[in-house]
């Protein structure tokens, strides 16, 4: 068996390969680890995104922080993000998401924070995990009045609202917005707090059923908002992942803008305005090659980690920056959360669009989007970390190094979150890197097969 905690924390099919055992254990672990140097009886925070597992989920990793004496407060669906911060408000001492993601309904996950609203280190995973795999043994147990309990929290949606409206200063009167929510956990938050900001707000996907998240929706499937944009003649569309923690934006062209242009945007204004901590933004080896382009031209320090929004945490903290994230729309604005945050980062977006009274379409052209191929190759999960140990896939892999050495680059990478292997390819042909990505792509999934 592999690790358990993936670069976003435990993720697998609901009910089979995470189970209510699973998440009970990871209840027990978690609360024991996070909270085992407390004189106090510790409080866990508990929410979830819209998926019809959810529920289920949450009453058994409570039931685990329970059992090993710790109380839990559940606050329902909620973004990801609203979670990290209401960890924090609320003085608790962590917070559990349970979310899968932007991935299929009927995958879910587990994700930890600790009392001060970030995601955990690897070396509290792996200690969380090492308790699993021991099967508890060292684990207390309680018994009689040292058993937890479970309260229900009702306040905490207006609580994030509240936060999410006042943190960036804007007022949205006359701009008109195609809102996507992806029938996830940002149907209520982000659609109230635009609204109460002044913008007019054209909603869609905020009907969730349980098992209609992310369904040819949301910020990875964004055909429907670019076409509605365009349709209703609105000033902007914005695009949330299931768990809100990401966002993508669509110019009133109906061009998509993604994470990289929206730090560019961002990062160019806060830079004028002063507020841009050493000028410096933390990106991924993801990033487009236009991204660091830009940097160059404007003046920016670019700091590179690799893929995941918490390694691009560890060095904003690290270095004292105050903007970061990645090309897939996970933006940290670390002055107002401790996490990505799609609403906070639409509103900051929209900042700058009020403020300078420029359309989307121009304040994106801040950057040139190099032609850049990504496809995924499908392979067993417990695989993906392998796939350079076949020696077919890894000359084709060197073959194609050598082929765009000077004129692009090639990024193979196991996904952290899903039983796939990602091909990047950039180049000057889109046509030629696509062939060459979706041919490398077959061959891994192939041969690792």
């Amino acid at each position: 068996m592999g690790r358990l905690f993936g670069t976003d924390g435990v993720r697998g099919v609901a009910n089979s390969e995470l189970t209510p055992d699973l998440a009970m254990k990871l209840g027990q672990a978690g609360a024991f680890v996070l909270t085992k140097e407390n004189a106090h009886k510790p409080t866990i925070l508990v929410g979830c995104d819209t998926r019809i597992s959810g529920p289920m989920l949450a009453n058994a990793i409570m039931a685990g922080i329970c059992s090993v004496g710790a109380n839990a407060v559940y606050i329902g669906v909620l973004p990801t993000p609203a979670v990290a911060y209401l960890t924090k408000k609320y003085k608790v001492d962590a917070g559990v998401v349970i979310s899968a993601s932007h991935n299929p309904m009927e995958f879910n996950g587990i994700k930890f924070f600790n009392g001060e609203g970030y995601k955990l280190p690897d070396e509290l995973e792996d200690e969380i995990e090492e308790h699993i795999n021991n099967e508890m043994q060292d684990v207390i147990m309680r018994i009689g009045s040292e058993v937890g309990q479970v309260e229900y929290r009702l306040d905490a949606k207006e609580d994030y609202i509240k936060f999410a409206s006042s943190t960036v200063k804007v007022d949205l009167s006359g701009l008109k917005i195609v809102v996507d929510c992806a029938e996830g956990a940002a149907y209520e938050t982000a659609t109230q707090t635009l609204r109460k900001l002044g913008a007019d707000i054209i909603a869609i996907h905020v009907s969730p059923d349980g098992t209609n998240i992310n369904a040819n929706c949301g910020s990875t499937h964004m055909e429907e908002l670019m076409a509605r944009v365009v349709y209703e003649k609105a000033n902007l569309g914005l695009a949330f992942d299931g768990d809100a923690d990401r966002m993508h934006a669509v110019d009133e062209l109906g061009h998509i803008v993604d994470g990289d242009q929206i730090m560019a945007i961002c990062g160019c204004y806060m830079k004028e305005k002063g507020r841009l901590k050493k000028n410096t933004i933390v990106a991924t080896v993801m990033s487009n090659l236009g991204f660091f382009l830009m940097g160059k031209e404007k003046g920016l320090t670019l700091e590179q980690t690799k893929v995941g929004d918490r390694y691009v945490l560890e060095r904003m903290r690290e270095i004292g920056a105050n903007l970061g994230g990645e090309q897939s729309g996970h933006l940290i604005f670390l002055d107002e959360n401790t996490t990505g945050d799609g609403l906070l980062s639409a509103l900051h977006l929209l900042e700058v669009m009020a403020d300078t009274k420029k359309p989307l379409s121009e304040l994106a052209s801040i950057m040139e989007v190099l032609p850049q191929a990504l496809v995924n190759a499908k392979v067993p999960n417990h695989k993906k970390e392998t796939y350079m140990e076949y020696t077919e896939v890894a000359e084709a892999i060197a073959e194609l190094e050598r082929k765009f050495d000077g004129e692009g680059r090639v990024l193979i990478r196991p996904s952290g979150t899903e039983p796939l292997v990602r091909v990047m390819i950039e180049g000057k042909d889109r046509t030629v890197i696509q062939e060459e990505a979706e041919r490398l792509a077959k061959l891994i999934t192939k041969t690792v097969l």
